[in-house]
């Protein structure tokens, strides 16, 4: 697959986004390959594009699709596995959103919570460490119990209410005095 200059700045900085988000390079590369790619591209033709050793797409390709954001397809005549990625903006979202929430911000909150009640009762703890663990505690719960509610909300109705932005803030921040 030839790309266009176009394609490789896109490419190229998608895979420096992935390194500041904590996602490999290549994997972030490939994923944008896929993702501009109008047909799938099976692993050799990934690696040929984007210079990258067979192996290293093979492993990507692996994290890629455990996070469900890239699927194996086939191609008629061809028994090599070709991959596609997800092309709905608002599904890549909400796919990488609900597995940092499962890898990153549940674990976070089991240990959280765990230490909370730990907290009762270690007598080491002063009230204003215990009272800081649980403000953090209470953060986390509360970003977790809004992300469970942005989720159930129609794509229609959730793309209404993210464009009306700081409407909605200036309207609360009425209200709030």
């Amino acid at each position: 697959m030839e790309l266009s200059p176009t394609e490789q700045k896109y490419i190229l900085h998608w895979g420096e986004m992935g390194t500041r988000w904590g996602v490999n390079r290549t994997v972030a590369q490939i994923h944008a390959l896929l993702f501009l790619a109008n047909e799938p591209l099976n692993a050799e033709e990934i690696a040929l594009t984007l210079t990258v050793a067979r192996s290293n797409v093979s492993n990507s390709l692996k994290e890629l699709q455990s996070w469900g954001l890239v699927r194996v397809t086939h191609v008629m005549g061809d028994r090599r596995d070709h991959f596609l990625a997800l092309h709905d903006v608002w599904e890549i979202f909400r796919v990488i959103m609900e597995e940092r929430k499962r890898r990153e911000i549940d674990p976070t909150l089991s240990v959280l919570r765990e230490c909370a009640i730990e907290a009762e009762d270690d007598k080491k703890i002063s009230p204003a460490t215990r009272q800081r663990m649980g403000e953090v505690l209470g953060f986390l719960e509360m970003l977790g119990d809004s992300y469970e509610d942005y989720k159930r909300l129609p794509q229609p109705l959730l793309k209404r209410f993210l464009k009306m932005g700081g409407k909605v803030a200036r309207l609360l921040g009425k209200e709030g005095k």
